[in-house]
């Protein structure tokens, strides 16, 4: 039975006020602070399988997944088991250790365009170690990226960023100097030909293109028929590099990631997310001739105290393991299917215009005709109405990514009770928006 109860966070209300004078906003990430949805985060006690507790003992179905690296769902005993053991040997050596070998073979074995690897601690720090890469090895310092998609929160990334930077309706970021984001130029998801304009238009002077494969920072936007194609003809017609950000969706769209899936292999690729399996892990890697430059094998230098953390690698390796057993995926996409088929179905039959969809185990709904193509797209989408189905959802025991601007997430422990209760949720919500 769907919740009828009415919602009580006190003590979610009671902590968040006084994190409000610890912490900036009262978080640690920006979109946590609900700012886009209105009222304020329930704050969480714990998780376990496709559920959370918030600190009043409110349960909720889950499909944010901490945005994503859930996928076995949280706190999966075999990882823990995992961990425990691996606990009793150290939480950081600070050299190297053999779980990184393992965790690099596994990961070179799935992703196509993967020939060696880097282990950081973040997909941010992923995108900026591979940004330097690539204006190492062209020689060049400009760079495509695409309104929307988000590489992190480093300088030359917010140029007209989607996530948190759309969520908060902030400028670019006060405090980002001209001189780091003159060289990021920008072109709309989904339009080749924008991309193909300004390679032509700075012959020579490009190193990268570099995108979110399947957007997850603007909302789910998927790529349409031959756009990634088109991509990969383009760099290589004019002698640049195609970076695949699939920070997100490696691991989660197919075992080898989009460009698995959709048969493009980019030259580069950022990883994070899933293959620390809940732990802070990010990793970039790619062919051998780029990889080979960094240091120490090569000039550019690249390091971190915590990278190939044995914790991280532990739980990355356990994660990888289960996501390689027979139905893993084909189960993520019937299960991830019926609950976005049965959103927009209910969200239509009360009377509201929506659009969306899914690919494996992401997802996304978009209050507007749609199609949403882009970001543009995405901004014509009604936010306050997604407010308010985001906290009637709330009410009834459903947690939703709170920001129009972000994809969702299921796991392998979602089952077809936790879709239907989500459906009968929504319908509920929807009949009263």
């Amino acid at each position: 039975m769907v919740s009828t109860a009415p919602l009580r966070t006190t003590r979610s209300e009671e902590i968040f006020s006084a994190a409000q004078h610890l912490m900036p906003g009262g978080v640690s990430s920006p979109v946590r602070a609900f700012k886009s949805v209105g009222g304020q985060p329930i704050v969480f006690d714990r998780v376990k399988g496709a559920y959370i507790w918030d600190v009043d003992n409110n349960q909720y179905i889950d499909y944010v997944g901490t945005w994503g690296p859930a996928i076995c769902g949280h706190a999966h005993p075999e990882v823990l088991q995992a961990l425990s053991s691996a606990l009793e040997k150290g939480t950081s050596f600070g050299a190297p250790c053999y779980l990184e070998n393992v965790l690099a073979e596994m990961v070179i074995n799935a992703v196509p365009s993967i020939e060696m690897v880097r282990f950081v601690n973040s997909g941010t720090e992923a995108c900026m170690a591979v940004l330097r890469l690539m204006r190492a090895f062209t020689g060049r310092d400009k760079i495509i990226k695409f309104e929307g998609n988000y590489h992190g929160h480093a300088d030359m990334f917010l140029v007209k960023a989607g996530s948190g930077v759309a969520t908060l309706g902030l400028p670019d970021s006060p405090g980002v100097p001209k001189s780091a984001t003159q060289s990021t130029l920008t072109a709309p998801y989904n339009d080749p030909e924008a991309v193909k304009k300004l390679l032509e238009d700075n012959p020579g002077e490009i190193a990268g293109v570099i995108l979110e494969p399947i957007v997850g920072n603007s909302g789910f936007v998927p790529p349409e028929p031959g756009f990634l194609e088109g991509l990969r003809e383009l760099t290589r017609e004019h002698d640049t590099l195609l970076v695949f950000d699939e920070v997100m969706t490696g691991f989660r769209i197919a075992y080898g990631g989009v460009q698995d899936k959709f048969g493009v292999t980019p030259d580069l690729t950022t990883l994070g997310k899933i293959i620390g399996g809940g732990l802070p892990v990010g990793a970039y890697g790619g062919r051998r001739d780029i990889m080979e430059m960094i240091a120490p094998a090569g000039p550019v230098y690249q390091a971190g105290t915590l990278s190939g953390n044995p914790l991280a690698m532990t739980a990355g390796i356990k994660t990888l393991e289960i996501l390689q057993r027979p139905g893993t995926y084909e189960q993520l996409e019937a299960s991830t299917k019926k609950l976005i088929d049965g959103l927009l179905s209910a969200a239509r039959d009360t009377g509201h215009t929506v659009c969306g969809g899914n690919i494996s185990g992401m997802f996304g709904l978009f209050f507007t005709e749609g199609p949403v193509r882009n970001y543009e797209d995405a901004k014509q989408a009604d936010t306050t109405k997604f407010s308010r189905f985001h906290r009637g959802m709330l009410e009834e025991g459903v947690y939703l990514a709170p920001s129009q601007y972000e994809a969702g997430f299921t796991s392998l422990a979602h089952t077809d009770e936790d879709i239907e209760k989500t459906i009968a949720a929504a319908r509920k919500v929807l009949a009263d928006l």
